[in-house]
């Protein structure tokens, strides 16, 4: 953007008038001057001999008439059908015979909301739960996450071969009956911050009541004496492990809040942190063990934290929300 004083802005103008009106410049020697065209030179200072100063000011270019702009009730169609149904600029423009680009002109003129700010089942905004500070809000989850067999899984190597070694790798014994491999589950506890989506996850072994409410102490003491902030509140869904006596002990008088039946948005946070660790973590590559990926866990989660920018933090890391994370500001 120019700056006011600029050689053409509305200052510029005046004063390249000022000389071919007042002082009588030549139209030559004033474009020369304000390195302009002669026949921008000569516009100008007839807009001042007829308008003054006020002339010299930016008027709009829109016409004064738009013949070819989208009727009215083309331009209600488009809103409906997008209200309605919930369809992209693509879809609307085939089914109303229009170009897809005066589709998505005319949905960017009336400030409608992109489809993926849109909650699917009721097409409502998706409201953003956002905290203030640390520890308001801590989301809390259990994600169920297959071993791997030695020599690689399915998801990489393909069914056929996925399938020979698990039925290869009886390292940690066999299903009755079969005598092939038993692979079994890891089950991830994650406790995320809602403010500073500071991340703290363990791999365990069930998501029994017992096992959930002896993660939720050592989370809540990491923190605490890690992190330096206290939970005031624990947002979880409606897993058994959550509604037991166990759990409620373990908060401790921490408010304790659920989400809504069959509405994991509510939690959406860290629903997300399970996707992001499964693409960039779990699935990320070719493991030739369960054991090879367990060992790269705690070197993902370190950079999650600490050096990933996070894009609901304007690229900065969730460390980067946390006040003396580090510990050097005593």
């Amino acid at each position: 953007m120019s700056h006011r004083n600029a050689p053409l802005s509305e200052t510029g103008r005046l004063r390249l008038a000022r000389c071919v009106v007042e002082d009588g410049w030549p139209l030559r020697r004033a474009a020369e001057r304000f390195q302009v065209a002669v026949s921008t030179a000569g516009p100008l200072g007839g807009l001042y001999e007829k308008l003054g100063a006020a002339g010299m000011s930016d008027r709009s270019s829109r016409p004064h008439r738009s013949p070819n702009q989208t009727p009215l009730r083309t331009e209600r169609r488009i809103i409906k059908v997008r209200v309605i149904r919930r369809w992209g600029p693509a879809r609307i423009a085939y089914l109303l015979g229009l170009n897809v680009s005066t589709v998505q002109r005319v949905l960017c003129r009336y400030g409608l909301a992109k489809l993926r700010w849109l909650d699917r089942a009721t097409g409502r905004v998706i409201r953003r739960m956002e905290s203030a500070t640390c520890g308001d809000l801590v989301h809390v989850d259990v994600k169920k996450l297959g071993k791997i067999p030695a020599g690689g899984g399915w998801r990489m190597l393909g069914r056929a071969s996925g399938a020979r070694n698990s039925g290869a790798d009886k390292s940690i014994g066999t299903r009755p009956h079969h005598g092939s491999g038993a692979r079994g589950y890891h089950y991830l506890h994650t406790a995320i911050d809602a403010h500073s989506r500071l991340a703290y996850t363990e791999l365990l072994a069930d998501e029994r009541k017992e096992t959930a409410a002896a993660f939720w102490l050592r989370a809540n003491a990491w923190f605490r004496d890690e992190c330096g902030f206290d939970v005031q509140s624990v947002l979880t869904d409606n897993g058994p492990c959550y509604r037991s006596h166990s759990f409620r002990d373990a908060l401790n008088g921490i408010r304790h809040r659920r989400t809504r039946p069959y509405r994991p948005q509510t939690n959406g946070k860290v629903e997300r942190f399970h996707r992001t660790l499964a693409d960039e973590w779990a699935y990320a590559r070719l493991y030739t063990s369960d054991a090879d990926r367990c060992q790269e866990f705690p070197h993902w989660l370190h950079t999650y934290n600490h050096h990933r920018g996070h894009t609901a933090l304007g690229g900065q890391p969730p460390a980067s929300r946390v006040p003396n994370l580090s510990g050097q500001y005593i």
